[in-house]
This record gives C-alpha cells, structure tokens and sequence, in this order.
C-alpha cells in the first residue's frame, strides 16, 4: 500500500474507533474522498480488486442463488432480495426483469470490488461497482442462501492483477446547463400526444431539457408540484390498500424497480422505511426538496406517476401504480394520487428561489 493510501487508511480507522457504525459512504465524504477510494485502502485485507468486467460479471451473479441487490442515490436506499434471472445486455444497456429488476448503463461503470466485511451478523460477502467518479453504481450482497462456492470462484476468475495500485477516479464537475430558452407550447404540444411512457426521456432530451425544469414549465395536469409529504403520504395510502406498486430508485448507473404492495412502514428519525421481506427502502426524507404528481398520456390512457427530487433538482425517486403495458393503470392508484393532490397541495411559502 502506498505512504497516501496508508495515511487514508489510518484516517478512516481514526473514524471507525469514534463512531463504530459509521458507514464507508458517510466516512468517504468526511475525508473528502470518493467511496472506492476508502474501499481501495483495504485491498488485501478482506477487499479484491476486480477486473472492470461488469458486463461478464453480472451475467454470472444467477449461479449465486438468492442475493440482496442493493442501488441508491443521496437519499434512498432501495434494497430487493432474489435471483438475478435473464438478464440481456443490448449493447451499454442491461436488462434484469425478474424480482430483481433493473436497468443498467453500462458506460457508467469503472471499477468493481469484491468485499468481505464482519457486521453484527457475521461476515457480509458483496460485489460493488463503482463509476468514474468513484461513487457507488451498484451493490450486490450474498445471502445465507447464496452459493458461496460460486460466489468465490467469481472472484477468482475477475480477480485484477493489479491488487494494490491507487483507484483513479475522476473529478467531478459543474455541468454547464443549455442557454436555449424552452419551447413551452412546443413541450405540451407533444407531451399530449405521447403513445408510450418509455418515449418520455427521448421527448426531454429533444428540447434539451431535464425532468424538474419540464415539470416546472408545463401546465398542471401534466405536471403539478406537491407538498414533499406526499411522498410518504403515497406510501401510506398504498399499504392501507394492499395496492401493488412500482417503486424505482436510481444511481448514475443503475435503475432498480420493486413492484408489489409494501406493507410495514416505519419513521427512525430522518429516515422513512419499507421493511417488508425481500424489499427494504430507506429514504433520507430531509433530503427531498420537490414532490410532483406527473400525468403522461399514452395509447392505453394516462400513466400517473408521484416523483420526488432533491435540492439540486436530481430525481431520487419514482411512484408508480403496477401495470401491464397494454392495458389501463389501476384506477386505485389513480384515485390515490388525485386525493394526494388534495391532502397536500403546495404551500407556497416553503417554496425556496
């Protein structure tokens, strides 16, 4: 280990030795290094660098058996316990639609760790994925049920020859937002003629422009900004209901998706949770900045979804009621968004410029 990532190492122990359950994301922003970086610094001890295979890698984790996937942002946690099962890779893109469900960029990947760390539980087996910046993509944890003979022969086979060289990572910069004015009456012009949800991005990348700021242009029963606690609110109603949902979490690289009812809800402090089997969300609500309630039509009728973003106007997290494409959205979740609107209209006090 080199004299830097030696003096980093000493560092976080410093930090652990204070406050045992701090976590290695929390740790990386006090000393103001990236995530992978701190990992780096255990290389040998319990962390194996792994080729930048993530493509190979992945297709090999349904040999595992069941795992937990875990993907998050600044703010939600989405955690989904399963077998990855059929996963296709199109290109940079990835698809995972079984009950571990996913989207993934692969271009976003940079590099990959395989970790064992002790917990309160015992030993806890991971593979982690990192981007460029070293920020964390994707996590993926074995299970009491995993096959572990599997899992160490994946490591085995990606294992880098490079163990002990410094992680490069990338600096992160501003980036520079387009000068051109948004076309409003254009935007509405085609969101109301929009066949499929899935052409919605490639409508907003048409007009160059982003999710908050089309929410924020376009008229209200396209787009209508809520109180934030209609987050929670949302939550709340579908579990009093048994109504199946769809909840999607993303990080720069991966989108991951629970669909079905969420039953056991709890508040510890600023953290809102879903603690039900096979699906734990832990969101940071004091993160949240913006709540809309979004209407897209397509050609089996009007899509609703509940979307909330931080204070920099990055999506943490998107609602939407269980569907089959080809058929109508549960009125149910329909119904529950509509009274959302009105439980918890924005006050525009708390509106910030």
């Amino acid at each position: 280990m080199n004299q830097a990532y030696q003096e980093l190492a000493e560092r976080w122990q410093e930090l652990k030795d204070k406050n045992p359950t701090l976590r290695i994301r929390n740790a990386a922003e006090i000393l103001g290094v990236s995530e992978a970086e701190l990992l780096a610094t255990k290389t040998g001890r319990g962390v194996t660098r792994l080729r930048n295979e993530p493509k190979e890698i992945l297709l090999r984790i349904e040999a595992l058996g069941e795992v937990m996937a875990l993907t998050r942002n600044n703010a939600m946690v989405h955690e989904k316990t399963g077998q990855y099962k059929g996963l296709s890779i199109h290109g940079n893109m990835g698809l995972a639609l079984g009950v571990i469900d996913l989207r993934i960029f692969f271009n976003r990947f940079a590099s990959a760790f395989a970790v064992e760390e002790e917990s309160m539980t015992g030993t806890r087996s991971s593979l982690q994925f990192f981007d460029q910046f070293g920020q964390a993509l994707h996590k993926i944890y074995a299970r009491g049920t995993s096959d572990m003979t599997a899992f160490q022969q994946l490591v085995n086979d990606f294992a880098s020859e490079e163990q002990h060289t410094a992680v490069e990572v990338a600096a992160q910069e501003a980036l520079e937002t387009e000068s051109a004015p948004l076309d409003v009456a254009a935007l509405e012009q085609e969101w109301g003629e929009l066949q499929d949800v899935h052409h919605f991005l490639a409508l907003l990348k048409k007009h160059k422009t982003d999710r908050a700021t089309a929410y924020a242009a376009v008229r209200d029963d396209y787009a209508r900004q809520v109180d934030i606690e209609a987050f929670e609110g949302a939550l709340y109603g579908a579990a009093a209901n048994s109504l199946s949902i769809m909840v999607f979490v993303g990080s720069p690289g991966v989108i991951q998706i629970h669909t079905g009812p969420v039953k056991v809800l709890k508040r510890t402090g600023p953290w809102f949770n879903v603690l039900d089997p096979g699906f734990n969300l832990h969101a940071d609500t004091t993160q949240i900045g913006s709540a809309w309630v979004v209407r897209k039509p397509t050609s089996d009728g009007i899509i609703t979804s509940l979307e909330v973003f931080d204070k920099n106007d990055e999506q943490l997290a998107l609602l939407f009621g269980e569907r089959v494409n080809g058929q109508p959205e549960n009125p149910a979740w329909s119904g529950l968004v509509a009274s959302l609107e009105e439980k918890y209209p924005l006050n525009v006090n708390e509106v910030v410029a």
